[in-house]
């Protein structure tokens, strides 16, 4: 298989980063400083993080928000113009198909930024229920995510206009002579800046970021870290096709509007299997997972009970650097899923013990005003 690469690609390779296949590209998992030194300035100053094999869609067109809520069960009408809101593609029987972050770009225009692995089915899932809509793939825009305590001081700088923009909202700008459409959103728990550029212009403005003082490249390895710390879902791990909105803690993702007794009550794909769980909880739950010692655990291992019983299984682990240990999320028995439950995993044949935790593991920092 050919991998495709980033409008970034040469300045990752200058900057001595080590590139990797993910989702079909060739991606920086780490540059020299290593993974832990990257997840650490993140969360100190500003990480510049390249994420342009994401799928970034623009669909338009009249009845455009009806069209998305027959797809997702987030509240797509009611959305205000320059407002995003996450969102899940839930298939027949209540699973995911993948998760996405929509922003209302007007009326009838939605900007739409969907996971890499997923975006070819995602084009083909929202093409073939268009009726009378377009959809636009962007495939010559990158997208940049610049997370961090000090992302915001660096963007004041460069572009002062998005200094009050508040999370899961956007803003049209002009960033270092760059038309750009910016957010405050990102996938690490700290305030910070997602930023679609021209591919053309993305390493110029790349280096721009990286002049500043607070800004350090960062790589998948870091971006992965600091999403499990802040507890939130990769696809393929927290979430599939076999996995609910309610067994994955996502309840919130439903729209008020669009529950039981709501204004646009359903209508999305699962509904009514999404509303039976609801009431009727599903036996598994995600939770978060605080491992004793230094040893890891893997995605994939058994967690075990007291008596030794499987009982669920690690979805995500890593070191969490600012955690202060080897941290994981699992998905366990919905009755042995509160915090300060004793369990163990099975780590090749030892049980190693854990002990089910609150997330995030780390707070989280977004600017809300």
């Amino acid at each position: 298989m050919t991998l495709q690469h980033t409008p970034l690609d040469a300045l990752h390779r200058e900057l001595g980063a080590r590139m990797v296949p993910f989702a079909g590209y060739d991606m920086p998992v780490q540059y020299p400083d290593g993974i832990i030194r990257e997840h650490q300035h993140t969360r100190q100053a500003a990480g510049l993080f390249d994420v342009s094999h994401m799928g970034q869609l623009v669909l338009r067109g009249a009845g455009s928000a009806e069209l998305l809520e027959t797809l997702v069960p987030a509240d797509v009408v009611g959305l205000g113009e320059h407002c995003q809101t996450y969102a899940l593609f839930t298939n027949a029987t209540g699973g995911v198909l993948d998760d996405l972050i929509i922003t209302r770009w007007s009326a009838d225009t939605f900007f739409l930024v969907v996971n890499a692995a997923c975006k070819v089915e995602d084009i083909a899932h929202l093409r073939a229920h268009l009726s009378g809509q377009t959809l636009e793939v962007l495939e010559q825009q990158a997208l940049l995510a610049l997370q961090g305590p000090g992302a915001r001081e660096v963007m004041r700088r460069l572009c002062p206009e998005v200094d009050t923009l508040t999370f899961m909202h956007g803003q049209a700008a002009t960033l270092d002579g760059v038309e750009a459409y910016i957010t405050c959103s990102g996938y690490t728990g700290e305030d910070g800046f997602e930023i679609s550029v021209p591919a053309a212009s993305a390493e110029a403005l790349a280096r721009r970021l990286l002049a500043e003082p607070e800004v350090a490249p960062v790589g998948l390895g870091a971006r992965d870290s600091l999403r499990l710390e802040a507890g939130l879902c990769l696809y393929g791990h927290e979430l599939n096709p076999d996995i609910d909105p309610v067994q994955a803690g996502l309840l919130w993702s439903i729209g008020k509007a669009r529950r039981p007794g709501g204004a646009r009550e359903g209508g999305f794909p699962g509904a009514q299997q999404i509303f039976h769980r609801m009431v009727n909880k599903p036996p598994l739950r995600r939770v978060g997972l605080r491992v004793e010692g230094k040893r890891p655990v893997r995605e994939g291992q058994a967690v075990l009970d007291e008596q030794g019983k499987p009982v669920g299984e690690v979805c995500s682990a890593g070191f969490g650097a600012t955690a202060g240990g080897p941290i994981a999320m699992a998905y366990v028995q919905r009755s042995l899923g509160e915090p300060g439950t004793r369990l163990a995993v099975d780590v090749r044949g030892k049980a190693l013990p854990v002990t089910v935790a609150a997330m995030p593991f780390v707070p989280q920092r977004y600017f809300r005003g």
